[in-house]
């Protein structure tokens, strides 16, 4: 099988949702220093391209969305090649972190390690039923290095996240939607199904709606409830002046569906 490392594909009559698939079949989408910068890249292109209104992360592995960073690679590291090599792997969690439109990950088969913080670090994770999560990092003397201590605390509380880091568990999908880890949970080999679905149910909305909401929820999570309200009113500000608004009350009041002009 070739390893393409990074595959986007676009869905729906305009191209609105795209689909980020991890394509590297060969390593069960092992995460390379090679595949950390085409994943990186790929989120840079979805950022600046306006006519992106969902993102879906996907795998074109059929037992493994991925399985973490490469331990191979890894082990031919020499201290100084980790060192230069961090950068690169936290820009390409990073940028599935901030993507600034509303992201899903479809998890079927192994998400483990950096694969589960990949998928943590989109907004929904949707997971077929017999998916394995986990973060097993303290097992080979590590830890989670991509968002995943910071983003299952945040997602589970103090307690589920340290149990599950600590003790390195794996979750099937069921056991991973009844903990709070995945968001939805489907039949075995639907995740990408579902997530497209879904995925087209948002794309259906204002692309500056969608980019300013996500960005309020996003830097107002973290800070106090007044400082958060001061954050949502600039991003209501910098929606409500907008072409999309304009439209979206002329389309409600002619009992049509909007065209968005996204600006």
């Amino acid at each position: 099988m070739s390893d393409r490392l990074i595959r986007i594909e676009r869905h729906g009559d305009e191209g609105t949702v795209a689909e980020l698939v991890l394509d590297r079949p060969s390593a069960m989408n092992a995460v390379s220093t090679d595949m950390a910068r085409a994943l990186a890249d790929a989120c840079a292109q979805f950022a600046a391209d306006t006519g992106v209104r969902a993102v879906v992360v996907t795998s074109s592995h059929e037992k493994a969305f991925c399985v973490g960073a490469d331990l191979k690679e890894r082990n031919s590291f020499s201290d100084a090649d980790l060192v230069r090599q961090r950068p690169i792997a936290r820009a390409a969690y990073t940028g599935v972190l901030e993507m600034p439109v509303p992201t899903i990950a479809a998890v079927d088969g192994f998400a483990l390690g950096g694969g589960c913080e990949i998928a943590l670090s989109c907004d929904i994770v949707v997971a077929g039923e017999k998916a394995t999560l986990g973060l097993p990092e303290v097992s080979v003397g590590v830890i989670p290095g991509g968002g995943g201590t910071q983003l299952v605390t945040r997602r589970l509380g103090w307690s589920k996240a340290a149990r599950m880091i600590f003790t390195c568990r794996r979750f099937t999908g069921v056991e991973a939607g009844e903990y709070g880890l995945v968001d939805e949970v489907v039949a075995a080999g639907t995740a990408r199904e579902a997530a497209l679905e879904m995925a087209a149910v948002v794309a259906k909305n204002s692309p500056v709606g969608l980019r300013n909401a996500k960005k309020a929820m996003r830097l107002g999570s973290d800070v106090d409830l007044r400082a958060g309200l001061e954050i949502e009113d600039a991003c209501w500000r910098a929606t409500a002046f907008s072409g999309d608004r304009a439209e979206g009350v002329a389309a409600f009041n002619e009992k049509r569906a909007p065209r968005w002009p996204g600006v």
